[in-house]
């Protein structure tokens, strides 16, 4: 499942649509989603796949109560939705939908809840990619097999650019990263797989589970 977040401003497109290969969010799911652990609930199943809430409840040090609220909210706005074909009455799996996610936002201009809104999302999710990237930094080394960290990269470009061109790069990039992600299957927990975010930086998450001592120590 390729999983990616965007926060363009993009025409309005209801609460939720799905529209071909990506899930396109309005301003009603968009405050919805303004909670920092239904971010996290979102995240945690876009890094690893499909989780119950006493799972994920684990992963995240929070009660299995909470989780499971959480994810119903999130479920009425389309943004995670429940894996039918696994589980119980007693525990439900929970999956979000394939492809990035991407936040329609027309009240930006207009609307102060929907710009809070706005900024809390996008923070919490920035925070979620900055903590990923500086536990890479400080553990990689000490916990994956060095062919990992060798075929990392953390990289930076500084461009002076028209907005006109900012824009050419802005969707040039956007569908080389989409056509890439596309070429891999992407199952999380395959064999020999270990979860990895695109920036670009290209670094292996540092999951506890996935991410052990290399072979040998």
């Amino acid at each position: 499942m390729e999983s990616r977040t965007s926060v363009p401003g993009l025409p309005a497109a209801g609460d939720v649509a799905q529209e071909v290969g990506h899930t396109v969010v309005g301003a009603a799911a968009l405050k919805a989603l303004a909670h920092p652990l239904r971010i996290r609930l979102l995240e945690e199943l876009s890094r690893y796949g499909a989780q119950t809430a006493s799972g994920l409840a684990t992963r995240l040090g929070e009660s299995s109560g909470s989780t499971s609220y959480h994810l119903r909210q999130l479920a009425k706005h389309g943004l995670v939705r429940e894996v039918r074909d696994r589980g119980t009455a007693r525990e439900r799996w929970w999956e979000r939908p394939p492809g990035p996610l991407v936040v329609a936002t027309p009240g930006l201009a207009t609307s102060p809840a929907t710009r809070t809104a706005a900024r809390l999302v996008s923070r919490e999710f920035e925070r979620g990619r900055a903590q990923a990237l500086a536990e890479f930094m400080d553990h990689g080394v000490d916990q994956l097999d060095p062919q990992w960290t060798e075929a990392a990269i953390i990289s930076t470009s500084s461009l002076h650019l028209t907005v006109e061109q900012l824009r050419e790069v802005s969707e040039k990039a956007e569908r080389y990263v989409r056509s890439l992600a596309g070429q891999y299957p992407n199952e999380p927990g395959a064999e020999g797989t270990l979860p990895v975010q695109l920036h670009l930086n290209v670094f292996p998450l540092m999951d506890g589970r996935a991410a052990g001592p290399p072979p040998g120590k």
